[in-house]
This record gives C-alpha cells, sequence and structure tokens, in this order.
C-alpha cells in the first residue's frame, strides 16, 4: 500500500504557524481587568480610613463652621459667613497669624541652616560621628509632651536651671521671665522647638549627602575647587530636593504647632504665645464654641492646602515631574 504524505512533508516546506487563538484578546483584557481590580482592591482599606477619619471631619467642620454651635446635639442656629467675619476682626486670631509667620521665618532662617550645618559636619569621616548623630536626633524621639515638661522645669522662674546657669556667669537679663514676658515668651518658646525638631531636618539633609556621589567631588577636587565651592556647585544642587521637602515640613509644622506650645504656655502669658491651633483648642473645648473653632480650622486648613498647592506647581515640580508611574496590564 502506497504511503500517504501530507503536501507540506512532500515539499520539505515547514507547516506555517497556527493563527494567534481567538480567545488570546480576550485573555488578555481579563488579565488586565484583574491587575486593576486587585490595585484598587489594596488600595480601598486606606481610602476607608482617609475618608473616615479625614474627609468626613473635614467636611462635618465646613459644615460646623457656619452654625453657632456649642458642641451638644446638631448644629442648628445657622449664622452664615459670621463667624469667618468675626475671625478676621479677632485681635487674638490675627497676632496668631503674624506669630505663625515669625515662626515660619525663623525656622527658615535658623533651624533649618543650623541642621544642614550639621549634617555636613556629620557627613565628614569624624571618630565618633554615629554617637553625635544618635545624640543630635535624640531630642526629636522624645514626645512633645515630656519636652514641654522638662524644658517648663528648665526655664522655671528662680530655680530653673537657665536661670542658674545665667546667675554663675553674672547675666542676670531674661532670668525669671523666659516664658512669663511677652518681650521674650516667643523667642524663649522658638528655642525649644529648633532643639525638639532640628535633628529630624539634619537626618533628612545626611541622607541627601550620603547620596551624592562621590565622584562628583573629587572631580571638584582635582579641578582646584575649594570646600565652599564644592559645596556650592556640586553638594547643594544635588541636595536641592531634600532642602525642598525640608522646607515644606517646616512650614507646614509651623502652622499646625499646638501640642508644645500648651504644654509649656497654653498660649500665655496674654495670648502672646497662642497659635491657630491653640485658639481652636481654647475656643472648641475650653468656651464651648465649637462653630468658631470650626471657623479656625477651616481657615488652618485653607492655609495649608493654598500653600502646599502653590508649593508643588512652582517649587516641586521638577521633583515630581519624574515620580508619576501609570500601571499597565500584563503582557502576554
Amino acid at each position: 500500500m502506497a504511503s500517504t504524505y501530507l503536501p507540506e512533508e512532500r515539499s520539505g516546506v515547514d507547516a506555517p504557524s497556527p493563527a494567534p487563538a481567538a480567545g488570546r484578546p480576550r485573555g488578555r483584557a481579563r488579565r488586565r481587568v484583574a491587575h486593576h481590580l486587585t490595585a484598587y482592591g489594596l488600595q480601598v482599606p486606606a481610602l476607608v480610613l482617609f475618608g473616615t477619619l479625614v474627609l468626613l471631619p473635614l467636611l462635618f467642620a465646613l459644615y460646623a463652621s457656619f452654625f453657632r454651635w456649642g458642641g451638644f446635639g446638631m448644629p442648628e442656629d445657622a449664622v452664615g459667613g459670621d463667624n469667618f467675619t468675626r475671625l478676621f476682626q479677632d485681635p487674638v486670631f490675627r497676632g496668631d497669624l503674624w506669630r505663625c509667620l515669625v515662626l515660619v521665618l525663623l525656622s527658615l532662617g535658623l533651624q533649618l541652616p543650623f541642621a544642614l550645618a550639621l549634617a555636613v559636619a556629620l557627613n565628614q569621616r569624624l571618630r565618633g560621628r554615629a554617637v553625635y548623630r544618635m545624640l543630635f536626633f535624640a531630642p526629636y524621639v522624645l514626645s512633645e509632651a515630656i519636652t514641654g515638661v522638662l524644658f517648663g522645669m528648665i526655664f522655671a522662674p528662680g530655680d530653673g536651671l537657665a536661670d542658674h546657669v545665667l546667675g554663675g556667669i553674672g547675666l542676670d537679663g531674661p532670668a525669671g521671665k523666659w516664658f512669663s514676658d511677652p518681650s521674650t515668651v516667643m523667642a524663649t518658646l522658638f528655642l525649644v522647638m529648633m532643639w525638639k525638631y532640628f535633628g529630624f531636618h539634619m537626618m533628612l539633609y545626611l541622607a541627601g549627602l550620603q547620596a551624592v556621589p562621590a565622584e562628583l567631588t573629587e572631580a571638584a577636587l582635582i579641578d582646584g575647587a575649594g570646600p565652599w565651592q564644592r559645596f556650592r556647585h556640586v553638594t547643594l544642587p544635588l541636595l536641592a530636593p531634600t532642602l525642598r521637602i525640608s522646607v515644606f515640613l517646616s512650614v507646614i509644622g509651623s502652622v499646625q504647632l499646638f501640642d508644645l506650645v500648651w504644654v509649656i504656655t497654653a498660649g500665655g502669658p496674654d495670648h502672646h504665645s497662642e497659635t491657630m491651633a491653640v485658639t481652636m483648642f481654647q475656643y472648641g473645648f475650653k468656651r464651648y464654641q465649637v462653630g468658631y473653632a470650626s471657623a479656625i480650622s477651616v481657615v488652618m486648613f485653607g492655609i495649608s492646602l493654598v500653600f502646599a498647592l502653590v508649593y508643588q506647581r512652582f517649587v516641586l515640580r521638577r521633583d515630581l515631574a519624574g515620580a508619576t508611574t501609570t500601571m499597565r496590564g500584563g503582557g502576554a
């Protein structure tokens, strides 16, 4: 019986590959949908927490700010925008805005440069630099309540450590009136803030400095650049993204400052150390004017939001340009 050969076998030509299966596009689409569902499913817990703990309280504060409300029951006595009108006519709140600006300027002009100088020094080959880093970062680890109590004792009138030290070297100028005199309370409070928070910014700068390629500074050294020229033209430009984040956190922290001030001075003497958050707490939980306190919280949120959007648009734009990622569907 004669053998039967396929035409392809007789001609010696390989059989053409089969056409793509019709179900492959549908399978790829199903995998893409599964990827998206997985991503959205992982976001659900965070979105629920954000909506419950941030978004809903914010919307309710905005709603309550249009009422004269003592915090009991539901708001019923609508006053429109009277709370906001009263807010900007209040000399205490206008003083809060001024003190917030002063704290921001002092933070940017003193605290951050001091933290940067320490970071540059501790980035060198120093004996025991790990110990120095730990010591300088330790104040940030302490809670604001502990820091407030500690410095309340240090600056206590008469028997505090600060008065004893000044008396020992013959300087009695601010002794006994650190937190009790309107002319010294903000300067003393800023010293405490600087001691508490400079370590955080120092560690940020150290992380940024260690990301600077050593080859660039070595090349600048070979070209004859001095220490300041290497810092100014090599290190500082590469550290700029870290500096911008540090400035952003410092400004937002100054706007929202509360616990350290509350523990140390509670806004005294005579409102001379109050911040917006302290004023909000005083009206909301001491005077039971929750509608007015809600208006303060809305203004604080508005200031922070406007600053964040403007800063992101004009300052952080270059840093965020390469940080946007898109999720694409899986391949075959």
